[in-house]
Protein backbone atom coordinates (compact mmCIF):
# COMPACT_ATOMS: atom_id res chain seq x y z
CA UNK A 1 0.00 0.00 0.00
CA UNK A 2 1.35 3.41 -0.98
CA UNK A 3 0.77 6.53 1.06
CA UNK A 4 1.27 10.03 -0.22
CA UNK A 5 1.92 13.15 1.75
CA UNK A 6 0.38 16.41 0.59
CA UNK A 7 3.14 18.43 2.22
CA UNK A 8 3.69 21.49 0.03
CA UNK A 9 6.90 21.45 -1.96
CA UNK A 10 8.06 24.99 -2.60
CA UNK A 11 11.55 25.82 -3.84
CA UNK A 12 13.03 29.26 -3.17
CA UNK A 13 16.08 30.46 -5.11
CA UNK A 14 17.89 33.79 -4.79
CA UNK A 15 20.24 35.78 -7.02
CA UNK A 16 21.95 38.91 -5.63
CA UNK A 17 23.31 41.97 -7.40
CA UNK A 18 25.42 44.74 -5.86
CA UNK A 19 24.01 48.13 -6.89
CA UNK A 20 27.08 50.34 -7.33
CA UNK A 21 25.02 53.17 -8.84
CA UNK A 22 22.95 53.54 -5.64
CA UNK A 23 25.72 52.80 -3.15
CA UNK A 24 28.02 55.29 -1.42
CA UNK A 25 30.72 53.32 0.42
CA UNK A 26 32.41 56.44 1.86
CA UNK A 27 29.06 57.20 3.54
CA UNK A 28 28.57 53.61 4.71
CA UNK A 29 25.81 52.84 2.21
CA UNK A 30 25.90 49.55 0.32
CA UNK A 31 22.82 48.69 -1.75
CA UNK A 32 22.07 45.18 -2.96
CA UNK A 33 19.22 43.97 -5.15
CA UNK A 34 18.00 40.40 -4.96
CA UNK A 35 15.80 38.37 -7.27
CA UNK A 36 13.64 35.74 -5.61
CA UNK A 37 12.14 32.86 -7.57
CA UNK A 38 9.39 30.83 -5.89
CA UNK A 39 8.59 27.50 -7.55
CA UNK A 40 5.44 25.59 -6.62
CA UNK A 41 6.19 21.89 -7.04
CA UNK A 42 2.99 20.93 -5.18
CA UNK A 43 -0.14 19.52 -6.77
CA UNK A 44 -2.27 22.49 -5.68
CA UNK A 45 -2.19 26.29 -5.99
CA UNK A 46 -0.60 28.28 -3.19
CA UNK A 47 -0.88 31.93 -2.15
CA UNK A 48 1.94 33.87 -0.53
CA UNK A 49 0.32 35.72 2.38
CA UNK A 50 3.16 37.24 4.44
CA UNK A 51 6.91 37.46 4.72
CA UNK A 52 9.38 37.84 7.54
CA UNK A 53 13.03 38.83 6.94
CA UNK A 54 16.07 38.85 9.19
CA UNK A 55 18.80 41.12 7.79
CA UNK A 56 22.20 40.66 9.46
CA UNK A 57 24.94 43.16 8.75
CA UNK A 58 28.66 42.53 9.17
CA UNK A 59 28.80 45.08 11.99
CA UNK A 60 26.42 42.96 14.09
CA UNK A 61 23.30 45.04 13.44
CA UNK A 62 20.19 42.88 12.91
CA UNK A 63 17.03 44.24 11.36
CA UNK A 64 13.73 42.36 11.20
CA UNK A 65 11.15 43.18 8.55
CA UNK A 66 7.63 41.72 8.38
CA UNK A 67 4.78 42.45 6.04
CA UNK A 68 1.90 41.30 3.91
CA UNK A 69 2.79 39.56 0.66
CA UNK A 70 5.67 40.85 -1.46
CA UNK A 71 5.81 44.17 -3.29
CA UNK A 72 2.17 44.83 -2.39
CA UNK A 73 1.00 41.52 -3.86
CA UNK A 74 -0.21 38.21 -2.46
CA UNK A 75 0.45 36.11 -5.54
CA UNK A 76 -1.21 32.80 -6.29
CA UNK A 77 1.25 30.29 -7.75
CA UNK A 78 -0.28 27.44 -9.71
CA UNK A 79 1.07 23.86 -9.57
CA UNK A 80 4.38 23.70 -11.50
CA UNK A 81 4.27 27.51 -11.68
CA UNK A 82 6.73 30.15 -10.57
CA UNK A 83 6.59 33.68 -9.23
CA UNK A 84 9.57 35.98 -9.41
CA UNK A 85 10.24 39.44 -8.01
CA UNK A 86 13.12 41.81 -7.40
CA UNK A 87 13.66 43.83 -4.25
CA UNK A 88 16.61 45.47 -2.49
CA UNK A 89 18.30 46.10 0.83
CA UNK A 90 20.64 48.85 2.00
CA UNK A 91 23.43 47.99 4.43
CA UNK A 92 25.91 50.04 6.45
CA UNK A 93 28.93 47.93 5.58
CA UNK A 94 30.20 45.85 2.69
CA UNK A 95 28.86 42.46 3.74
CA UNK A 96 25.92 40.82 5.43
CA UNK A 97 23.27 38.20 4.90
CA UNK A 98 19.52 37.77 4.79
CA UNK A 99 17.16 34.93 5.56
CA UNK A 100 13.48 34.65 6.20
CA UNK A 101 10.15 32.89 6.03
CA UNK A 102 7.20 33.05 3.65
CA UNK A 103 3.79 32.31 5.14
CA UNK A 104 1.56 30.63 2.57
CA UNK A 105 -1.77 28.89 2.18
CA UNK A 106 -2.97 25.98 0.06
CA UNK A 107 -5.83 27.68 -1.82
CA UNK A 108 -7.81 24.42 -2.19
CA UNK A 109 -8.16 23.47 1.47
CA UNK A 110 -7.04 26.70 3.24
CA UNK A 111 -4.24 24.91 5.12
CA UNK A 112 -1.52 27.36 6.16
CA UNK A 113 2.18 26.52 6.03
CA UNK A 114 5.52 28.29 6.06
CA UNK A 115 8.53 28.05 3.76
CA UNK A 116 12.05 28.95 4.87
CA UNK A 117 13.87 31.42 2.66
CA UNK A 118 17.46 30.17 2.53
CA UNK A 119 20.19 32.40 3.89
CA UNK A 120 22.04 34.38 1.22
CA UNK A 121 25.06 36.67 1.32
CA UNK A 122 25.20 40.33 0.34
CA UNK A 123 28.81 41.16 -0.47
CA UNK A 124 30.16 44.33 -2.08
CA UNK A 125 32.80 43.75 -4.79
CA UNK A 126 35.46 45.75 -2.88
CA UNK A 127 35.46 43.04 -0.21
CA UNK A 128 36.29 40.39 -2.81
CA UNK A 129 39.34 42.23 -4.21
Amino acid sequence: METRCNQPLVIISVDTFYQEKYSAPVEGKYVHAYRITIENKSEFPIRLLKRSWKIMQGNGLIKKVKGEGVLGQQPIIKPSGTFQYISWSSMQNNFGKMEGIYYMVNTLNEEHFSVKIPSFLLIAPDLLN
